[in-house]
């Protein structure tokens, strides 16, 4: 069987985790806590980092910092997961929905003026399979309208976005704010976990505090106030020394893990060119502006019978294959909820994009394979 996913260990997970629980400190903030941020703040020069405990709690934490209040409208793709949207919604927002663009899942930032209302309070872009947004065109529309840009960057961990000034610049560090994830299906991971990055310093240290319970905890263990209390809205949001030891294992090894995954990805290329050449499925895009970090490979079918076709004959010969979101728009949660604009690449997608098996041990045989079992199928033809 190939799998879809199986998680990569570096070999210095359980020593890192040994040495947190022999120190007697494991419940969150401590040495590797501390290690991991500085990590992320040295390699890609984001102004301050938080460890989280999954990438919806790092959302979240924007969405308290930017004051958003019940009636506030926010800006997002529909073809994203649902932890993009509930993290706001929680704080009681309006989500309203762009449409992806027709060459890739991003949202088409050229229909977001459309959207913007008085009410509207931020734009989320999502940064999907790690391949940037139109950056310049968000930030610009941003600036014009004085919102918000929270980037989620969940899937875009070593990723770029080169903007028309010719500078590249790493996802994550564009926006006021930007939130990453250290799930068990993402290249770096820590089984769950994520990272809130806070590009803009007037959110510094509030963010903190909100990240400390809604107490000025940190600054106390730091000498810079001689008692702490309750200052501000919070909750816990930061990850246990555990999950922070075993993710700093993983970022010592980011390089070797993204060249490896970058080597699959290209052969992927190479090995279904062919085949998308003859109709039976579309690669996917990467726009000049944008890296790509290798976070998966997807394909895109020209209906949900064909993806389906695609899935089962996959299935029959041992190949894990796995389709991705449901457009929010018309999630049973949300369609009534939704102003009924038809976004038709968010459904495009819904119902056309395959995600092949992609990870650290992914053998270039299994490609092949991969290769050979879709050159049997049948599914170009209505």
């Amino acid at each position: 069987m190939i799998y879809f996913n199986k998680p990569h260990l570096t070999g210095k997970e359980y020593e890192y985790i040994a040495d947190a629980v022999s120190s007697k400190k494991i419940s969150g903030n401590g040495k590797y806590t501390q290690l991991c941020q500085q990590y992320f703040q040295n390699r890609y020069h984001f102004n301050k980092c938080l460890l989280t405990t999954s990438c919806t709690d790092a959302l979240e934490m924007a969405a308290i910092l930017i004051n958003l209040q019940p009636g506030d409208e926010v800006i997002m793709p529909s073809y994203t997961f649902v932890s993009t949207a509930n993290a706001f919604v929680l704080r009681g927002a309006k989500i309203v929905f762009a449409d992806s663009m027709q060459d890739n899942p991003n949202m088409d930032a050229e229909t977001i003026e459309a959207l913007i209302t008085p009410k509207t309070k931020a734009i989320v872009p999502v940064h999907y399979a790690g391949i940037a947004c139109d950056m310049d065109k968000i930030m610009a529309l941003a600036a014009k309208h004085n919102l918000f840009v929270i980037e989620d960057a969940a899937q875009a961990i070593d990723s770029y976005y080169t903007g028309n000034d010719g500078v590249k610049r790493p996802l994550g560090s564009i926006g006021n704010m930007a939130a990453f994830s250290f799930h068990e299906t993402k290249n770096i991971i820590s089984g769950e976990g994520g990272m809130l990055v806070i590009n803009d310093k007037k959110f510094e240290a509030r963010a903190e505090i909100i990240w400390e319970k809604g107490t000025n905890r940190s600054a106390f263990f730091r000498g810079e106030v001689d008692k702490y209390g309750w200052v501000d809205v919070g909750s816990s949001f930061l990850p246990s020394e555990i999950i922070a030891a075993f993710l700093y294992a993983q970022l010592e090894h980011l390089d070797a893990i993204q060249n490896k995954r970058i080597e699959l990805w290209n052969q992927y290329m190479t090995e279904l060119k062919p085949l998308s050449e003859s109709g039976l499925f579309t690669l996917p895009f990467v726009p000049n502006y944008a890296s790509n970090n290798a976070h998966m490979f997807y394909l895109m079918f020209e209906s949900l019978q064909k993806r389906t076709l695609a899935i089962e004959h996959l299935k029959k010969n041992e190949i894990n294959s796995v389709f991705h979101y449901l457009s929010l728009h018309s999630s049973p949660f949300y369609k009534d909820k939704h102003d009924g604009r038809d976004l038709k690449y968010s459904d495009l997608y819904s119902d056309g994009l395959l995600r092949l098996p992609m990870f650290y041990d992914l053998a270039p045989n299994d490609i092949k394979k991969i290769a050979e079992v879709f050159s049997t199928i049948e599914v170009a033809t209505p």
